[in-house]
């Protein structure tokens, strides 16, 4: 074992609050202990990238380059870290070489020391443009190798064995790799794997060693200590609010279990402890986004559905919005079948979304009856080259859908620029090309985004940051009890009433001592059309809470995503195209007055982060489309009418 204090980096501003709070941690709430991190010695901070750039804009109403200057500005003396996606920078489709060449520009001219840069299929196809603006830019080359398994549950088998690692190292080293870094995004990586992996990778490679691993299965702390003992140069940790579950070791346990020890990093306990305290207060404020179905912190069924921490809190919320979360066991069964479909590939950003949404789509609407614009251009190719042969009757279905054959070659070299196409969309709201890569990364999220920054358009509620826990513990104390206290009556009704992010429980006794309406029995009852949800798929509290009122709807079979609902009127024509899900509306395929065929694209519905092309039900004229681009929309919502004929 060697005798050099082992190098932590701290993960609690990015993955820790990805993997437990969706990635919903506001700056506001970072800023007051980003100092007190600063000090403390860490050898890197990891404060950007991943999915940190998307929920900043989309959920948060944030600047994600004004978070980044921010902790610049208040910790000078850490190294700052992202993660990158390599072509696919911080969204879920490969960009241009141009977006890819000024987004890097920008994350370091704004900022960031250490580029992690990732492929979800480890394809240095994907790889190479990214690398190559690191090295430009003169900053810290991190180069990552996805780590995964498949029905094994160890390292090992036909494709992710001992030598596939090491070749993949060799590979990405020779990219001018300053450092590797072994990713384990679900905790998979077993103790003795970690152990026999790092010696491997050590003597093969001349340069610094990096784990990051996340606790699903439990693991995670005993492979970290195996592979410290092994010679490990750096490992990720996060302070303990934001610890464990789906998120990475706690660094309060690690330090302490090397406290005098050879490889003793030599960290101030009482700053750590100090900084978790005011994670500890502030964490209240998401308390809706920490509750779990599950009461265990370890989940050891990850060694066979393989969900990371990030794709598992998006699935929950997902399963809840479309009314489904009691399939999430069947979703669950169903991931490790799509991603033998689909070659194996390792389940990370974007992969471990595209596998996640189809997993859901093939349980609530049948096998492949839906599939996302982009697992139809992975089929083709463009997201690079998988770990394995993908099913032929899977291939047969979604190149059939998707009308194109394979693409051969690097994916980036088909695309044409994109950045001033970027740069001319918003130039009416801003010159900044911060911006314009806002745009360019998210056209339709984005550009709402920006219309909210400059002005152009209100900051909508459920974007607003909740009221501070102190301000809602004193709303709470205002409400007093009556005078006198009756005993509720055979009527009374529970609710959960939600007060920014807090839930409470009341009870509700009519007056008259007559049960509700909208409870009593034997009634025709048809509930209302459920209300769009917010920006993350969340209906807004008051809605929420009438959602419950509701019976819950009859489970229906498994269905093609949208059918023609009967006519409007006797003798009427018009069909209507429903969203099969909650997601947002992209775009319009299809026109007011266009004459389309049954089964012809209408619109594009992004829901869980993937793209998919609603087809008309009918063959007719588009008759009206009462959702805009932009709008988020719950399941069952009227997208499209179609006068038959």
């Amino acid at each position: 074992m060697p005798d050099t204090p082992i190098q932590i980096s701290d993960t609690t501003f990015r993955d820790g609050h990805q993997s437990l709070l969706a990635t919903r941690l506001r700056t506001e709430d970072m800023v007051p202990i980003a100092a007190l991190m600063d000090s403390i010695g860490f050898y890197s901070m990891e404060v950007w990238g991943g999915a940190t750039f998307d929920a900043a804009t989309r959920f948060l109403g944030e600047d994600p380059w004004e978070r980044l200057r921010t902790f610049r500005k208040l910790m000078p003396n850490t190294r700052l870290s992202m993660l990158l996606r390599g072509q696919a920078l911080v969204g879920y489709r490969p960009y241009a070489d141009d977006v890819v060449d000024a987004f890097v520009e920008r994350s370091a001219e704004n900022g960031i020391d250490i580029f992690r840069v990732f492929d979800s299929l480890n394809d240095e196809y994907n790889l190479e443009r990214a690398a190559a603006a690191v090295k430009s830019s003169g900053k810290h080359l991190q180069m990552t190798i996805c780590y995964s398994v498949t029905e094994e549950g160890r390292m090992g088998g036909p494709i992710y064995n001992l030598d596939y690692f090491l070749d993949k190292a060799r590979r990405f080293a020779a990219f001018g790799a300053d450092s590797l870094c072994i990713k384990d995004m679900a905790g998979l990586l077993a103790p003795y794997d970690a152990r026999d992996l790092v010696n491997a990778l050590k003597d093969a490679l001349d340069v610094p060693i990096q784990l990051h691993t996340h606790y699903t299965s439990g693991m995670a702390s005993m492979s970290v200590l195996m592979a410290i003992d092994a010679g490990i140069d750096t490992v990720d940790a996060a302070l303990a609010p934001l610890a464990l579950r789906t998120s990475q070791p706690a660094v309060e346990p690690l330090i302490a279990s090397l406290a005098g020890r050879p490889r003793d990093p030599g960290l101030d306990l009482g700053k750590i402890t100090e900084a978790g305290a005011h994670l500890e207060k502030v964490l209240p404020r998401y308390a809706d986004l920490l509750k779990s179905p599950r009461a265990a912190v370890i989940d050891t069924d990850v060694l066979s559905h393989q969900i990371p921490g990030g794709m598992a809190s998006n699935l929950l919320s997902q399963l809840r919005q479309a009314n489904a979360l009691d399939r999430l066991d069947e979703v669950l069964a169903e991931i490790p079948k799509t991603r033998k479909d689909l070659g194996y590939p390792p389940l990370v950003t974007p992969m471990s979304q595209m596998i996640g949404t189809q997993s859901v789509s093939n349980v609530l609407m049948g096998r492949y009856k839906m599939i996302s614009d982009q697992v139809k251009d992975y089929v083709r190719g463009m997201y690079g080259r998988p770990p394995s042969k993908l099913d032929p009757s899977t291939v047969d279905v979604v190149l059939n859908d998707a009308g194109a054959g394979h693409v051969e070659g690097r994916p980036a070299d088909l695309l044409e620029p994109e950045l001033e196409a970027a740069k001319d969309a918003v130039q009416d709201i801003s010159t900044d090309i911060d911006d314009a890569l806002i745009y360019a990364l998210y056209p339709t999220t984005g550009m709402r985004f920006l219309k909210i920054k400059h002005g152009l358009e209100p900051m909508p509620d459920e974007m607003k940051p909740p009221a501070p826990v102190e301000a809602q513990d004193a709303a709470s104390t205002t409400v007093k009890a009556p005078a006198v206290a009756a005993e509720k009556s055979p009527a009374a009704r529970r609710f959960n009433v939600y007060v920014g992010e807090r839930m409470y429980e009341v009870a509700v006794d009519p007056l008259d001592g007559a049960a509700p309406a909208i409870v009593a029995s034997g009634a025709a009852h048809r509930p209302a059309p459920a209300p769009a949800p917010t920006g993350d798929g969340r209906q807004p509290a008051r809605e929420r809470t009438a959602a419950r009122r509701r019976p819950p709807a009859p489970r229906k079979p498994a269905q093609a995503p949208a059918a023609a609902a009967p006519p409007s009127s006797p003798g009427g024509g018009d069909a209507q195209l429903t969203a099969p899900m909650p997601g947002i509306v992209l775009r319009h395929v299809a026109k007011v007055g266009a004459q389309v065929n049954e089964g012809d694209p209408v619109l594009i519905l992004e829901a869980m982060k993937m793209e998919n092309a609603l087809p008309s039900p009918v063959s007719g004229v588009v008759k009206e489309l009462p959702a805009d681009v932009g709008a988020s929309v719950a399941t069952n919502d009227v997208l499209a009418v179609i006068s038959a004929g």
